[in-house]
């Protein structure tokens, strides 16, 4: 009986209704958005790279460190030498490294020098292997792969030819025109750094620098090792040695060197961003209290037209409590609606923009990843809709309480 009084009641009032659950839908759309998108650019960041127990590279800030050498961001402040990565890289506990040689780019992505361990090692997500998109790993030293946004931006495929650029800015003398490289491989979507890198060989990244000037000239490329490279990732054969070789790293003698643990590093860094993010937050939910304060003022406004139908429910023999559970029930009825509406369109919103939040932010989105999050925030909306709705319901109980019905 209540609750369909509740429903008739808003229907004789559809516009002014309608009106407040579309603002209402609104403003918890955007709340609801700023929490998904939030919690998961978080974990998406997080998992950039999985797997690694450390990363060593020449001593520097650790926020400095991580970020050229995963997210390739920054210029490095000194390289490694090749005989220290080397050394580093027999220790028994050691099961693989990855070396990684920074300083080249292709059209404004970072060329990243590597070796075949790079594809069989690395991981980023949940501990999930790379795997290709097109063609294979590069095996001849003028071969190159090349990440999922480098190809669908520039258009490559397997068998393209591309010429690398000495540093970061192309320019015509910049060219490394006399060797260009062979597209071996594309690498599938992985929401990671790896989709906007191009992936050369150590040895054909040491061959196009040996004819620069300044370069020791070469004559067998096979034999070709490079004299020193940026950073590389460790993977330990038990982590029960991680701390103990982080620590002979930082103390390695030969030259200043430096070991980070990279998710203790990215937990780090995206802290230096908590004020921003509770920013967001906080703009989100002011949106939805100014729509839960016009709900309110929806449902006290009408009480001046509905003054004469109150007094007739009162002269009927309903209590007070009864015009209470009507104003509330209809606050919840408005909430509902609207929290079905946002719910509904963050899950059509998300399913079309997927791919696009992947590919341009990194940001990998699941349904239940959705609907975890709204399962926190729903039961709080509902919540914050009772205590606003307070006032009409107050007011209704009140007025029921000492007004007459008059002719």
């Amino acid at each position: 009986m209540l609750i369909k009084l509740a429903w008739k009641s808003l229907l004789a009032r559809r516009i002014s209704v309608l009106l407040t659950i579309l603002m209402m839908t609104v403003s918890i759309f955007v709340l609801l958005s700023v929490e998904t998108i939030r919690h998961q650019a978080k974990d998406s960041f997080s998992k950039t790279v999985s797997g690694v127990d450390l990363i060593v590279g020449a001593r520097t800030g650790q926020v400095n460190l991580l970020l050229y050498s995963v997210f390739h961001i920054g210029t490095p402040t000194n390289n490694i030498s090749w005989q220290s990565y080397q050394d580093i890289a027999a220790q028994p506990v050691v099961e693989w490294t990855i070396p990684l040689s920074l300083g080249d780019s292709h059209r404004g992505y970072r060329v990243v020098g590597t070796t075949t361990d790079f594809f069989t090692f690395f991981r980023f997500g949940n501990k999930q292997l790379l795997s290709f998109q097109q063609g294979e790993a590069f095996h001849a030293p003028f071969e190159t792969v090349i990440g999922a946004e480098v190809a669908r931006q520039l258009g490559y495929q397997p068998g393209d030819e591309i010429v690398l650029a000495h540093g970061l800015v192309s320019t015509r003398f910049s060219q490394h025109a006399d060797h260009p490289f062979k597209v071996s491989g594309v690498l599938a979507a992985t929401g990671t750094p790896v989709d906007q890198s191009v992936y050369v060989s150590l040895q054909g990244l040491e061959a196009i620098h040996a004819s620069w000037p300044g370069g020791a000239g070469t004559d067998n490329i096979a034999d070709l090792q490079p004299q020193a490279i940026t950073a590389f990732m460790v993977g330990l054969t038990s982590r029960v040695q991680t701390f103990n070789l982080q620590r002979q790293i930082n103390e390695y003698r030969q030259e200043p060197l430096q070991a980070i643990l990279p998710g203790a590093t990215l937990m780090s860094l995206w802290g230096m961003l908590d004020s921003v993010e509770q920013l967001l937050l906080l703009i989100a939910a002011l949106v939805l209290l100014g729509a839960l304060i016009g709900m309110a003022n929806m449902l006290l406004v009408s009480m001046r037209e509905r003054r004469y139908e109150l007094s007739v429910l009162r002269a009927l023999g309903y209590r007070p409590v009864f015009l209470f559970g009507l104003l509330q029930i209809e606050a919840l009825l408005i909430s509902l609606t609207a929290i079905s509406s946002a719910f509904i369109s963050l899950q059509l919103s998300m399913y079309l923009l997927r791919d696009w939040l992947l590919q341009e932010y990194g940001i990998l989105l699941t349904r239940l990843s959705i609907i975890n999050e709204s399962l926190l925030m729903l039961p709080m909306i509902v919540v914050a809709s009772f205590v606003v709705a307070l006032i009409p319901a107050i007011s209704a109980y009140r007025q029921g309480l000492h007004q007459q019905l008059t002719l």
